[in-house]
């Protein structure tokens, strides 16, 4: 097994898709460094105050004179509400939530990376670890050797987890290194708050609770890794089941765009729910959002993407194993 792990390795390696994955991360992490670089300047020139708690009343009076306006929908007026309820919760517990430094980029890039770009570059390593040797004939050359389908099919799963695990690794370093340039390296032992949950338009604040922002960028990290890895075991199951790569990019591409439109869009269809992609942004939980739909909550998220899992990494295997190659 080991020998096969370490096949399969190398051929990923030899198709440089790794590192083209953390290539498209070093490229775009200083654009966000940059956007956010400016984005502070300009908070600081309209309010002319480099105090936070300025900064901060500054957008609780934005937020409140938004939620005051006519024509906002129901949903964007829940998020709005719960929002103010976050800020105003800082505020009166004197935490700065934006804090300048590189832990604090990081923590807002894996926020808003966790359910499209980073899914997309494991889609970009997963989609032909099987469909390119169907189609390319390359997989008879495996099969002809005396090693059961399902051990060859396990090592190549192995090595899509150790990729996931790379290419997230890879980029929480990039993202520390190159942000750390202009925001600074401290910022690790700064007061989070975490625990916070909605019921309707209500924020519950009972169970909020401090942690270092280095424990709550390890739990971002810990969810970040599990969303890749489903993402990357649905996308290993269409490449089992299509000869096509392209296909399998298509369809999965589809799928995670659809997901972000659709988590902004499906409050009153409560059976959407169930699908992945309405799933993936987990992080959502642990810094108090509102979900896209009313009940839901972490341990039910987890429990339908690793439900999902399981049942493309079963029909992986049973297709592998009993099809017949040509």
């Amino acid at each position: 097994m080991t020998k096969l792990v370490h096949n399969e390795l190398l051929k990923l390696f030899r198709k440089k898709k790794l590192f083209v994955a953390l290539l498209i991360v070093a490229i775009l992490v200083p654009m966000f460094t940059y956007a956010q670089y400016e984005q502070s300047k300009a908070t600081i020139s309209k309010t002319g105050n480099t105090d936070w708690r300025a900064r901060l009343q500054q957008e609780i009076v934005d937020t409140t004179n938004r939620l005051g306006s006519s024509g906002i929908q129901g949903d964007y007026k829940k998020f709005l509400k719960i929002r103010l309820s976050q800020q105003q919760y800082y505020l009166d517990h004197n935490i700065d939530p934006k804090a300048p430094g590189a832990p604090t980029f990081m923590r807002i890039f894996l926020e808003n990376a966790i359910d499209l770009l980073l899914p997309l570059l494991i889609m970009i390593v997963a989609s032909d670890l099987v469909s390119s040797e169907l189609s390319g004939g390359t997989i008879k050359l495996l099969l002809t050797r005396p090693v059961k389908r399902w051990k060859i099919l396990l090592s190549k799963y192995i090595a899509l987890l150790l990729s996931v695990s790379f290419i997230v690794t890879g980029t929480a370093i990039l993202t520390y290194v190159l942000s750390g340039i202009v925001f600074g390296y401290s910022g690790w032992q700064l007061p989070m708050l975490t625990g916070f949950s909605t019921q309707g338009e209500e924020l519950i604040t009972q169970n909020v609770h401090l942690i270092p922002q280095w424990h709550y960028l390890f739990m971002e990290l810990g969810l970040v890794w599990f969303v890749c890895l489903i993402v990357g075991t649905l996308t290993f199951m269409l490449s089992v089941l299509l000869r096509s790569t392209a296909a399998v990019m298509g369809i999965m591409l589809a799928s995670l765009i659809s997901g972000a439109i659709l988590a902004n869009m499906v409050s009153s269809w409560e059976s959407a729910k169930y699908l992945f992609m309405v799933n993936l942004k987990l992080t959502s939980y642990i810094s108090g959002m509102s979900p896209p739909i009313e009940g839901m909550s972490l341990g039910f998220s987890m429990s339908v993407l690793t439900i999902w899992a399981f049942v493309a990494l079963v029909l992986s295997f049973i297709v592998f194993t009993k099809r017949d190659v040509y």
